[in-house]
Formats: structure tokens, C-alpha cells, sequence
């Protein structure tokens, strides 16, 4: 529904806010449908599925790397936009467009798919029978290959360490940009002897709008995705190989997991909470579904 809603151009957003959104809102479907659905619910519960097959496995860990990393970049993509058009001027008029956000989604996406094209390949079939491969395994020696090592390195990178220090600086300078713009403008105000008309201001109440919906998104996204950060440090640092074994580092791991999953079930809730136009959008979706098949309201 909020792919749908957002699809629809009516929630008072510009159109690259909007296919930023879009973007971002179908990377989290994604990892709900091929991280929760498929790879955690079907395979543990359904053990008579397509997944035993060694293709459909290999499949499915392609798509679940795919889509994880969609759902991070995107909100990545999304925070550097805000940044840009609240930060820097003079790039906002040719970066902060529709083409503009086209070209990044489609880059991102692109380079996704190379960074996760090895992960089919670290699996091979358990057994063969009738000339039909059944399971998934680790291929020998994959702890112990150097390619596989930068691999592992490489998404890790991608995953984890890289976005939530990147997301920190861009909302810090973002805050920082806005802070010293208010009280510029407050101060401007004042000297004019508007300061009783304040609470009023049209671009101040812009201002919070952007900076409420721009930390609620990446500042969630920030907060369950670094329990799987610092496990992830923590295993590396102590060189932890088979963490199965301990109970305790296993069921932290799980639970990390989840959080970062969890991830993306937020933003939906998120948009309705700070975007008044996006909850009316998708009411009137939700009782007349049958404007999705005809013309936008004018």
C-alpha cells in the first residue's frame, strides 16, 4: 500500500522526495517477502518447498543479499538528496530532480547486483540425485579462500560500516545547517520586529517537516541496524568462526537480525506519523481502490 500511495504522486512531496520513497518503501518490501518470508519463515517451516532445490536455494540467498542491501542504499540515497537540498544551494537545482533520482536508483541498483553476484557461488548442492542437485551447502574452503575473505569483507563494508557513520555525518550536517539557518532567520525576524509571528513562519514549519521525517527514518534505521554492527565487530575482532556452538552469541545474532529486519517495517509507520497529506492519500486508496485505475485527482 505504500508503494502504491507514494506511486500516486499526490502526497505533496517533489518528485524526486517521491521516487526516493518509492524506492526505499519496495527495498523493504522486498526484505520482508525474500529475508523474513522465504528465508526464515518457509525454509524452517515448510521443508517440502522449492528451496530444497539447489538453483531455487542459490536464488533466494542472491535475492536476500540483493534486497537487504536495496532497503540500506536506498535510505542512504534518500538522506544525501535532503542533504543536498538543505545544505548545499547551489547543487540543489541540478541534483534534487526526478532524473537525478532515477540515475542514482538505477546505479545502486546495478552496483547491488555485481557486489551480490558471488553469493550463489558459495553454495553447492548436498547431493545429486537423477541428475537433480537437492540442498545448499558452503562450499569447502570457503573460510579459508582469500577471495571469498574480501567478499565477505566487501559486504560487510556495505552493510554495516559503512552506512550508519555515513548516516551520521550527513544528519549531523544537516542539523547543524538548519540549526544556524533558523536562528538566522529568527534573528532577522526579530530585528524587524516580527517576532510575534514566528510560530507562523511557512519555512521554518517546512524545515521541521524535512528534518522530522529525514531523522525519523535514518535515525531508526540507525538504531536497530547497529546491534547486528557490533556483533559483527565483535566476531571479527575475536576472529569467531562457528558461533553455533554458543548459545548466548547465537541468539544475539538472531535477535540482531531481526532488528535490522524490523527495519523495514518502520518506515510505513513513520510516513504516516509525520506526513499528513500521506494518510489521506492512503485512506482514500484503501476505500476507493479503484482510482488506482483511473486518472490522478486533480
Amino acid at each position: 500500500m505504500t508503494v502504491l500511495t507514494l506511486s500516486q504522486g499526490k502526497c505533496g512531496l517533489s518528485e524526486g522526495i517521491t521516487r526516493y520513497m518509492t524506492a526505499m518503501a519496495t527495498g523493504d518490501l522486498m526484505v520482508l517477502v525474500f529475508n523474513v518470508i522465504v528465508g526464515e519463515i518457509i525454509r524452517d517451516y515448510f521443508p517440502g518447498s522449492l528451496l530444497n532445490y539447489t538453483p531455487a536455494c542459490r536464488l533466494s540467498v542472491f535475492l536476500q543479499g540483493f534486497s537487504l542491501q536495496l532497503s540500506i542504499w536506498f535510505t542512504i540515497a534518500f538522506t544525501f538528496d535532503r542533504f543536498v537540498a538543505i545544505c548545499c544551494d547551489k547543487l540543489k537545482a541540478c541534483y534534487c530532480t526526478k532524473r537525478t533520482a532515477n540515475i542514482v536508483i538505477i546505479i545502486m541498483s546495478a552496483l547491488n547486483i555485481m557486489v551480490n553476484i558471488p553469493l550463489p557461488f558459495r553454495y553447492e548442492p548436498i547431493h545429486v540425485l537423477n541428475n537433480v542437485q537437492w540442498g545448499c551447502r558452503t562450499v569447502t574452503g570457503y573460510l579459508s579462500s582469500p577471495a571469498w575473505a574480501a567478499h565477505r569483507w566487501l559486504t560487510n563494508i556495505s552493510n554495516m560500516f559503512v552506512p550508519i557513520p555515513l548516516l551520521l555525518l550527513l544528519n549531523s550536517l544537516t542539523a547543524r545547517h538548519i540549526l544556524v539557518a533558523s536562528r538566522a532567520r529568527r534573528a532577522l525576524k526579530s530585528s524587524r520586529g516580527g517576532a510575534g509571528k514566528m510560530g507562523g513562519d511557512p519555512e521554518l514549519k517546512s524545515r521541521r517537516t524535512s528534518i522530522v521525517l529525514l531523522f525519523t527514518i535514518s535515525g531508526c534505521f540507525m538504531v536497530l541496524s547497529a546491534p547486528i554492527t557490533v556483533i559483527h565487530i565483535c566476531v571479527g575482532v575475536t576472529h569467531t568462526v562457528n558461533y553455533q556452538g554458543s548459545t548466548s552469541l547465537y541468539t544475539a545474532i538472531r535477535v540482531a537480525f531481526l532488528l535490522m529486519c524490523t527495519t523495514s517495517c518502520t518506515n510505513t509507520c513513520i510516513y504516516a506519523l509525520t506526513q499528513r497529506r500521506f494518510r489521506e492519500e492512503m485512506t482514500h486508496v484503501l476505500t476507493f481502490p479503484s482510482t488506482l485505475l483511473c486518472k490522478p485527482r486533480k
